[in-house]
């Protein structure tokens, strides 16, 4: 960071604003804002491909403390429009780190903010619902302010946005060496983090990632069919993805196991007769409890969503299988009688607990003999 702090400011479409200082790149930036609950995982947080056209603010107050590295990434860039914390530390304390979170998100232009009431701006939005917003450098007087909130008003709503179409592969390619007798799945990229991936493969699958807009003939017809499939998380509006929910649909009918994950989760949702809505504040972080309805168990899990499938919308071949204990709202369900299933939250614990990676083993069993 630089040594001569620079003013910044944090600017809701509602008018709220919150003066700081800025932790990273000048310009402005635009986004959705939401906060995310986790004490840790910052680095998989800006890496996650499902935080796409979204500002974060970390209600952690201190962000950065180990760094940032080359390992712990979970896309090929940071995907955060902007990143807000109370406080950024100029200096972190992990062998592992290999530069500052206000370096790394210099490197690829991103503004940040900090020294900000986040526990003011945290109680705002749980009142308020996630809003549109703007991180600047350039606009922080006050006719500048209102300027920038022109700006804000003219950006497009998290609702009907298709986010899940510019991120992710553009291409087919597997995503480590053929394994001769593995089970064969083709995961969908809407926005997939490497650690899915990661545990698709140590679950002893044979992984090909296909991009969000192959079709059902791709992903069905070959010299060699695939045994099951995977539908990753990613940003946006399930809704606005009527291609996709259509692709799923004859994915479903081919009989084959399938598993989903978040926007994958909601996806699955809509292709089999249900519907989503969009969440007040969402759900993000690494400490979200959520209940096995069928065994009663209950996993700290973590998640990052705005959306949600709506539970009584389910229809009767649908299976209720997981709830969030903080809202209720429908966390996991599965076809009846068929091995097709999908979790809202994410297993692979990256960043947060490892409660839920059992669900990667339940879904190669269903792909072996």
């Amino acid at each position: 960071m630089s040594d001569a702090p620079r003013k910044a400011l944090l600017l809701l479409e509602d008018g709220r604003a919150f003066p700081g200082l800025s932790a990273a790149a000048d310009g402005t930036a635009f986004g959705e804002v939401v906060f995310n609950t986790a004490m840790a995982g910052y680095q998989e947080t800006l890496t996650d491909p499902s935080y796409r056209g979204q500002i974060v603010a970390m209600t952690a107050s201190h962000v950065g403390n180990y760094g940032v590295n080359g390992e712990d990434a979970e896309s090929d860039r940071i995907q955060v429009s902007a990143f807000c914390a109370r406080n950024f530390p100029g200096k972190f304390s992990n062998y592992r780190g290999e530069r500052t979170v206000g370096e790394a998100l210099r490197a690829d232009g991103i503004p940040a903010i900090h020294e900000i009431d986040t526990r003011a701006l945290v109680r705002h939005l749980r009142s308020r619902g996630a809003m549109r917003g703007a991180v600047s450098t350039e606009a922080t007087g006050g006719s500048d302010r209102e300027s920038l909130l022109g700006q804000i008003l003219r950006q497009p709503q998290m609702a009907g946005a298709a986010l899940a179409l510019e991120v992710g592969t553009r291409t087919t390619y597997p995503f480590a060496p053929e394994r001769p007798g593995a089970p064969r799945v083709a995961a969908v990229d809407y926005g997939i983090k490497r650690n899915i991936l990661r545990k698709l493969t140590a679950a002893g699958l044979d992984v090909t990632v296909f991009p969000a807009t192959a079709s059902a003939d791709e992903l069905l017809e070959g010299p060699k069919p695939y045994d099951g499939f995977f539908l990753s998380n990613g940003p946006g509006d399930p809704a606005a993805l009527p291609e996709a929910a259509r692709t799923i649909a004859r994915l479903v009918d081919s009989g084959r196991p399938l598993f989903g994950i978040c926007l994958g989760h909601q996806l699955l949702g809509l292709a089999l007769g249900a519907s989503t809505f969009k969440l007040k504040f969402g759900h993000r972080g690494v400490n979200h409890p959520v209940k096995d309805v069928r065994s009663g168990q209950v996993s700290i899990t973590s998640q990052n969503h705005g959306f949600a499938v709506d539970s009584d919308s389910l229809p009767s071949s649908l299976e209720l299988t997981h709830r969030n204990l903080n809202d209720g709202t429908c966390e996991g369900f599965r076809l009846k009688g068929r091995p097709v299933f999908a979790v809202q939250y994410h297993p692979e614990s990256a960043p947060g607990p490892h409660d839920s990676d059992v669900l990667f083993e339940e879904f190669s069993a269903t792909l072996r003999p």
